[in-house]
């Protein structure tokens, strides 16, 4: 009987996303150390699939590495299909914070734009301390059920159910979820395009 082999973990796609990133950018572990302020040992932890990554540092080194923090969850090779079956999308909890995102966007698929689905636990809270980024980065946050803090820069902003915020990723930013139930939000991330002054 033949045994199928598992199919990889969640730290191992990082791991090679990371790794692929690395090298498409000639970037050495130093240099995306100094880059990104993360520990050349962290970051060869990580790219060894041996450790599992907050969000907090998955930012920084996404943005290092001039990518979102949603297309470290990518596919290694673009897909085909321009659908993503719910059964298929990855899910990835925060062990620190605890929140649980879901990338609804289909993997390595060539787009500008990725959804994402996150959902924040009652009183957790998440600060990126990363600030500009070399190439653009425009994101949406949809309430779809409760209420989040969100924090940009000096900026505070309380948003409850059907509430949408817009902003650039140029200031570091802060969630915070002040209820007592989890809440459910769209995060639409999107790259590499220019928008002209209105």
């Amino acid at each position: 009987m033949k045994e199928t082999e598992a199919p990889p973990s969640l730290n191992d796609r990082i791991a090679q996303r990371v790794r692929e990133l690395r090298a498409a950018r000639g970037l050495s572990l130093d240099a995306l150390a100094t880059h990104c302020g993360v520990s050349r040992s962290m970051i060869s932890l990580i790219e060894r699939g041996e450790s599992s990554p907050t969000a907090v540092l998955l930012e920084k080194l996404a943005t290092g590495l001039g990518v979102s923090l949603a297309s470290l969850f990518d596919e290694p090779a673009p897909v085909a299909d321009p659908v993503a079956r719910a059964a298929d999308q990855l899910q990835w909890r925060d062990p620190h914070s605890g929140y649980l995102r879901r990338n609804v966007s289909p993997g390595g698929f060539s787009s500008p734009i990725q959804v994402v689905e996150v959902l924040f636990p009652p009183k957790a809270r998440v600060a990126y301390e990363t600030a500009a980024r070399e190439s653009v980065v425009h994101q949406q946050v949809w309430v779809l059920d409760g209420v989040i803090e969100i924090t940009l820069g000096e900026e505070h902003h309380r948003l409850a159910t059907g509430d949408c915020l817009a902003m650039v990723l140029d200031r570091p930013m802060s969630y915070y979820n002040p209820s007592r139930k989890t809440t459910r939000y769209a995060v639409v991330i999107a790259t590499g395009l220019s928008f002209s002054a209105r």
